[in-house]
């Protein structure tokens, strides 16, 4: 068994490095052929696209009568997707964030983890909270198409070109690499679930770990392929737009189909979602500054997330290094991360208005 779990785990990883590929390649054809930017690609159909996996899982779980399984895969795979994804991503070449996806992207994943947090404090999803998720999804998918095609217009089309592959080819390798980053994903997930229940853990931590892990490596591949070829926007707007689509979508659509919507456990109330809020936050002033995320900021990140693991794990297994990691989380990194965060923030943006007003006097003086 054993074996054949490793077998697994080596094609899945195989499967997802060729999906990757073959969604990067034709996603970014599909823009040239509709005069959309790579970034509105990334956040509408490459984000959409490599949600599928978290919305197969969130679906199986629900109808499997496991809801903790479900809203453990999402909120867990929203945080890895910012801090691993981005953070592994920053590390193979830093990334530039547009303005559009600083004022107005973010601040979008950043209300729907708030809203997801408040639907959430009465214990579930219930059919007219998912009604509002999946609403609010919607809208912000039609809007970003419409303002993406708005904004090339705007520069005459600058953007356009001899796309690579015609438009059916180019569909034909996004179909072909949904279905192996999903399958990739799903030997994944499968062989690692069985050795994570074989250990004991509950399937909220599953969902929150492995579960999560799994699901977002269609997000990692994809990111870290699109880092490789030069687009850049496309790899950041594919872990924006599918932490929205994750809670708006994932979530949002399953709670309708349900009939009593999906219970969310006290635990994932208390600690998981307010992390996945704040993580969400956090991108927001290292994006801003600068508009980029650095090699030393994608390595901030995977340690933030490294840290978060080894919590999960050290309370699902009840381990006596909890209470002596979670004092020194609690009294000394986090307030030392918190402060770090803030400083960096005044700085850069004290740095970039004294060049402002640098340029402004040099443009006077012209």
């Amino acid at each position: 068994m054993s074996l054949l779990e490793a077998g697994l785990v080596v094609i899945g990883l195989v499967l997802l490095v060729a999906g990757g590929e073959g969604l990067v390649r034709g996603a970014s054809a599909v823009a040239l052929r509709l005069g959309l930017s790579p970034l509105v690609v990334g956040l509408t159909i490459v984000a959409v696209a490599t949600s599928s996996p978290e919305f197969a899982v969130t679906i199986g779980a629900v109808l499997g009568g496991q809801p903790e399984l479900a809203v453990g895969n999402v909120v867990g795979s929203n945080i890895a997707n910012v801090l691993l994804v981005l953070g592994l991503s920053a590390l193979v070449l830093p990334l530039i964030a547009q303005v559009r996806l600083v004022r107005i992207d973010v601040p979008v994943m950043v209300a729907m983890s708030v809203l997801l947090l408040v639907l959430s404090l009465d214990g579930g999803i219930s059919r007219w909270d998912g009604v509002v998720l999946l609403t609010l999804f919607v809208a912000h998918l039609g809007w970003s198409v419409r303002a993406g095609r708005d904004d090339l217009d705007e520069a005459d089309g600058s953007t356009q070109g001899d796309a690579p592959l015609g438009m059916g080819r180019a569909l034909l390798f996004i179909l072909v690499g949904v279905g192996l980053l999903v399958l990739g994903s799903q030997w994944l997930v499968r062989g690692a679930s069985s050795i994570a229940s074989a250990l004991g853990l509950s399937d909220l931590v599953i969902g929150l770990t492995v579960v999560a892990v799994g699901t977002s490596l269609p997000e990692l591949a994809a990111s870290l392929i699109a880092v490789r070829k030069g687009e850049r926007d496309l790899a950041i707007g594919n872990v924006v737009g599918s932490n929205i689509a994750n809670i708006g979508l994932v979530l949002g659509l399953p709670s309708i189909i349900a009939s009593d919507g999906i219970p969310v456990p006290s635990a994932a109330i208390a600690l998981d979602i307010p992390l996945m809020l704040a993580v969400a936050v956090a991108l927001l002033p290292i994006a801003f500054t600068g508009f980029v995320i650095k090699r030393w900021e994608g390595g901030f990140f995977i340690a933030l997330y490294l840290l978060y693991v080894t919590y999960l794990v050290l309370w699902a297994t009840e381990h006596d290094a909890l209470a002596g990691f979670t004092s020194v989380m609690g009294f000394f990194v986090l307030p030392i991360v918190a402060l770090t965060l803030l400083l960096f923030t005044v700085y850069e943006v004290g740095l970039r208005r004294g060049r402002a007003q640098e340029q402004a006097r040099d443009d006077n003086v012209q």
